[in-house]
This record gives structure tokens, C-alpha cells and sequence, in this order.
């Protein structure tokens, strides 16, 4: 496996010239984000990203964690690099300085976070789920667990997970059966068990915050009646130390396709009595509260899919740079060249690097709109921006992990037959990336998310917002051209997807997937004509040539070559996923 080098010179751009970091520095509590400093954390983060977790992630894969006599152990160099993590202060890039963040934007923990991701995607799911528990506890905790809790979560000396399906459950969370029963003074007594859970149990950290829904017992059914409770693995005393260990037991460990190293954990609570938990907020509202962290995570995942794409890339690059083979097509000359210099590999390559760069600006771009969402002193601008980010966390999450899974296979085909082969890292680049669309609520349920709760609620007005942000960066020229295409697609599918929530539910589900694609691909190709533009500013400036050239170049053959998928995925759009509610389950 080749080493990992952080696409800085690319991530700058896109925070600078597509995201907007500038105005995202003005914002009330952001001001500390300028871009000297931005530079600074970017640079330290990539050489910790190379030079600690990345060299961990072909051996954690290798090696594995393991459950031995109930004790989770994480692969060699693990439990040093999360110490050298948090200590170097990267666990608490974002959060409130009130306990103890750094409080720089998301916008800048997002960049950072997509190194972790690219470097050692099974190393990054811890902090992923730390950051999610969080955001939730900052928003729906009361004080007291917010003192008691967030301190040393945001630290990262504590870390935190996300428990929610069960065996009978999968994604319908309605059926969930884990029981919480009052036992005075503010407890509940906390019985079942909970499935995949990640990172639920480890040695990296002195405890882990379990976020737990489950059942009081008079609590209606279905989703109506969860409540949310926090059930650490070692209780809190007093004095803030650790108190007594918690009824919560790891009955096994997953062995999954890739992400060996993350322990994905089957967790038993209450085999003794029921483990201690304390419910967040009011009875009944969890899973209104734990979509918090869901969200939260959702964006997180969505740039997984653009970490694993950038490593896939980088590793076929430099595959392809190195590899001599055949003679170049329509060269008088007859040595063999770098297959680099083939034009399929190259458009392999080309279609690696456009795809993971458009959905790099569009994450960050969503990114940078939370942040206006959180901090803007407008209350109409705050709506605004979020209306935005609930729009695009489905588009995010889904669209980028299909293109990471899809740039990953593409990798392991420019490496050819040594593609296959396990020692040359590729084939583990698509293992992992392969979890990142089921992550989270599958890719299908983020198009059901889309279409029926974020596009039916407003009537389409945040999509028309968004197109009407897309057009105004339609220029002339042939990648503006293919933008104004794109956006023309869009809005007919948007009105054909309207039409069929209100009427044949069956349908607008069954074309709901195409629809989240189109919008994706069209999303990046805004991204794109927004990145051509700022590099043809800045090739007017006479700022490196070969870098604004190669933007220029890779913005068209997403033009020429992703985009005409939009028009595609509009012809599927608008047959109304007809031959899918007709086809008889039977007939399968």
C-alpha cells in the first residue's frame, strides 16, 4: 500500500475560492479562522495523518481488533496513535471553547476530518462518533450531564457511540425493544441488546459514552414512544474520576468485509440488573434527539466516501506513474511508457480525481453552511443556511459514498490483476469504503429522506433556492453550458417528484434514487464550474499555472463526461419508477 499525502494545495482552494471560508471567518465566535492560521492546522494535520495513522492502516487491517475474555483489543500502534491524537489537541478542533474546544468552524474541522478518514478510515470512526455524541449532548443534554459529560468527551479521553438498531430492528428503529425502567433519583435501569455497534468497545480510551435508545414502560409504540439515555461503561463519580463499572457487557465482535480495525461491536446491557443509564431530555422525544448525531453523522460519512476516493486515487496515480508497459498509442517510439500516458487509464484517473474533487467542494460547501446555520447573527440567514444543509446531508451522504465505492473499484482496475491482489492495498481501499453506504441509514432510505421529508415538507422551495444559486453561475462557456443542462434536468425532475409524492407515493420511492444521483451530479457540476471559474481568476493573476490548468482541465472532463449521466437519470425520473410498483414481489 502507498503512503498518504493530504491533498492541502486542493483543499485550500476549495476552503478559500468554492466554500467561502473567508466569510465564514466573520461569523460571531468563528473569527479565529483566518487563513494563515487555517494553513497552519491544515499542514499539522497532514503530517499527522502520514506520518501516524496512515502508516497503521494496511497492518489494523491485517491484524484486526479482537474480543479476548471480554476485552476488546485494538491492533498494535492504535492505543499510541489515539494518545498522540488527543494530546495534540485534534479531538476538540470544533467544539465550544465553554468546555474546552478549540472552537474553530466545521468548515475547518471538515477539511481535517477528511484526513483521518483517507489516512486510516477505521482509525477515524471513533472520532466520527465522538464528534456526533457531542453535537448531541450540546444541543438536548441538561447542564449538569453537559458539565459532566462533554469536558472529557470533547478532550477525547472519553469517546463516544451511537446505539440504535437490534437484531429484529434494522433500520426500522420502531421495533427496537431495549427497556428503561425508573429506579429513583433520576436512573433508569437499561435491558437489551444493541447490534453494529462501532467502536463501542475498545482500549484506546478510559470510557465510552454509550448514546442508547430504548423503551419506558408505558411508552406508546412505534417510534412515538423512544427515549434517549446515556449509559457510560464506567459510571461518574463525584468528583468527575471514574466510578464503578456498568452493567454493559461485549457479547462479540462483527467480522466484516473491511474497516477490520474499528471494532463493531453486539452489546448486551443489563445481564446483571440492568445497566445504569440516565435519560437526555424529555421521555419519549429520543429519536428526534438522537437525529442530532445522526445528521451530524451523515455529513461525516458522506466524506468518507471522498477520503477513500482520495486514497484510491493517490494509489492508482501513483500505480499508474510507476507502471511501464506497452508502447504509447501513436508514438513513432517503441519503448513501453507508464500506462499513465494510455488515454484509458488517463481517463480512468481523470474520472477518479473530477468525481472525488466535486464532492470534496460540495461537502465543504455544506460544511460552510452549517457554520452560518449555527453562528450567523440573522435569524432569516441561519434558516436560510439550514434549509440548505437539510436539503444536501441525504445528497452528501449518498452521493459521495457511491462515488467513493465506484472510485475505489476504478482503482483496483488501473492496478489491473495486482489490483486484486491484497498486498498492493487497492482491494482494501474498496473493502472499506464499502460499509460507508449502508452507514448511517442506507443510501436508499437518504433518497426516501430526500424526496418525501426534505423536498415534499417545503413544497421544493429549498431546491428552488438551490437552483437558482446554480444558475447564476452558468457562464458561457462549455462547462457553464453543461451546468445550465444539468440545472434544466434538475428542475424538470423536481417538478416530476413533486408530482408523484402527492400522487403515488409508490412511485416517487421507486424513482427516488435516481433523483438523489441527479441532484448529486448536478450538485458537483455547480461545484466544478465554481472551481473553473476561480481558477481561470486566478490563471489571470498568474498564479501557479500548472495547478489553476490542471482545475481547469478536470472541471471539463466532468462536464464532458459526468454530467451527461444527469440526463440519463432523468429519463428514469421521469417513467415514475413505473416497472419497479408494478413488478409483483412474487415474480422474484
Amino acid at each position: 500500500m502507498s503512503g498518504y499525502v493530504a491533498p492541502i494545495a486542493d483543499m485550500r482552494f476549495v476552503l478559500r475560492h468554492v466554500a467561502g471560508l473567508g466569510e465564514v471567518a466573520r461569523l460571531p465566535g468563528a473569527e479565529g479562522a483566518e487563513p494563515d492560521l487555517v494553513d497552519q492546522v491544515l499542514e499539522e494535520a497532514g503530517r499527522f495523518a502520514a506520518g501516524v495513522l496512515a502508516p497503521l492502516n494496511a497492518s489494523g487491517d491485517r491484524e484486526g481488533s479482537r474480543l479476548e475474555n471480554g476485552v476488546v483489543r485494538t491492533p498494535q500502534g492504535f492505543r499510541e496513535a489515539y494518545r498522540a491524537f488527543v494530546d495534540a489537541g485534534w479531538n476538540s478542533l470544533p467544539f465550544d471553547p465553554e468546555h474546552g474546544g478549540q472552537g474553530l468552524p466545521w468548515l475547518v474541522g471538515t477539511a481535517v476530518g477528511e484526513m483521518w478518514a483517507s489516512a486510516n478510515m477505521a482509525f477515524s470512526l471513533c472520532p466520527l462518533l465522538t464528534q456526533g455524541a457531542i453535537d448531541l449532548l450540546s444541543h438536548h443534554a441538561s447542564p449538569a450531564q453537559k458539565a459532566t459529560y462533554l469536558p472529557k468527551m470533547i478532550a477525547g479521553t472519553w469517546t463516544g457511540t451511537m446505539n440504535l438498531t437490534e437484531p429484529q430492528a434494522g433500520s426500522d428503529l420502531g421495533m427496537i425493544r431495549t427497556r428503561a425502567v425508573p429506579d429513583g433519583d433520576g436512573r433508569y435501569r437499561i435491558t437489551g441488546q444493541k447490534i453494529f455497534i462501532t467502536w463501542g468497545d475498545h482500549d484506546v480510551a478510559e470510557n465510552i459514552v454509550h448514546m442508547v435508545l430504548a423503551r419506558t414502560p408505558d411508552a406508546p409504540a412505534g417510534s412515538r414512544g423512544i427515549s434517549l439515555f446515556i449509559v457510560p461503561r464506567f459510571l461518574v463519580a463525584a468528583d468527575g474520576g471514574l466510578g464503578a463499572r456498568n452493567d454493559v457487557r461485549t457479547v462479540s465482535l462483527e467480522h466484516k468485509l473491511g474497516i477490520h480495525a474499528s471494532p463493531t461491536c453486539v452489546l448486551a446491557f443489563g445481564d446483571g440488573g440492568g445497566a445504569v443509564g440516565f435519560r437526555v431530555g424529555e421521555e419519549n422525544r429520543g429519536l428526534e434527539y438522537m437525529f442530532t448525531m445522526m445528521n451530524n453523522a451523515r455529513l461525516s460519512v458522506g466524506l468518507e466516501g471522498v477520503a477513500i476516493g482520495e486514497r484510491a486515487y493517490q494509489q492508482a496515480r501513483g500505480h499508474a506513474l510507476a507502471r511501464i508497459q506497452s508502447r504509447e498509442l501513436g508514438s513513432p517510439d517503441p519503448a513501453p511508457v507508464a500506462i499513465a500516458r494510455h488515454p484509458d487509464v488517463r481517463r480512468m484517473l481523470l474520472s477518479m480525481r473530477a468525481r472525488v474533487e466535486a464532492a470534496r467542494a460540495l461537502a465543504y460547501t455544506v460544511a460552510a453552511a452549517l457554520d452560518h446555520a449555527k453562528r450567523h447573527p440573522d435569524a432569516a440567514e441561519r434558516a436560510r443556511h439550514q434549509a440548505f444543509v437539510d436539503l444536501m446531508i441525504p445528497v452528501v451522504k449518498a452521493w459521495s459514498t457511491d462515488l467513493g465505492v465506484e472510485v475505489a473499484s476504478t482503482g483496483v482496475q488501473v492496478h489491473g490483476g495486482m489490483g486484486f491482489i491484497e498486498e498492493t492495498g487497492a482491494a482494501q481501499h474498496l473493502r472499506d469504503a464499502r460499509i460507508a453506504p449502508i452507514y448511517e441509514g442506507t443510501n436508499g432510505i437518504q433518497a426516501n429522506d430526500l424526496v418525501f421529508r426534505k423536498l415534499a415538507r417545503d413544497g421544493g422551495a429549498a431546491a428552488a433556492s438551490l437552483m437558482a444559486r446554480m444558475r447564476a453561475d452558468c457562464s458561457g462557456n462549455g462547462i457553464g453550458r453543461s451546468l445550465a443542462e444539468g440545472v434544466d434536468a434538475l428542475e424538470t425532475a423536481t417538478r416530476q417528484m413533486l408530482a408523484s409524492v402527492r400522487a403515488d407515493p409508490r412511485r416517487a420511492a421507486s424513482a427516488a434514487v435516481p433523483y438523489l444521483r441527479l441532484l448529486g451530479t448536478v450538485a458537483g457540476g455547480w461545484m466544478m464550474a465554481r472551481s473553473a471559474a476561480a481558477a481561470a481568476r486566478a490563471l489571470e493573476r498568474g498564479e501557479d499555472e500548472p495547478f489553476h490548468r490542471a482545475k481547469l482541465a478536470t472541471a471539463r472532463f466532468y462536464a464532458e463526461h459526468e454530467m451527461p449521466l444527469a440526463t440519463a437519470d432523468l429519463r428514469s425520473v421521469m417513467a415514475g419508477g413505473g416497472a419497479v410498483a408494478e413488478f409483483d414481489p412474487d415474480w422474484l
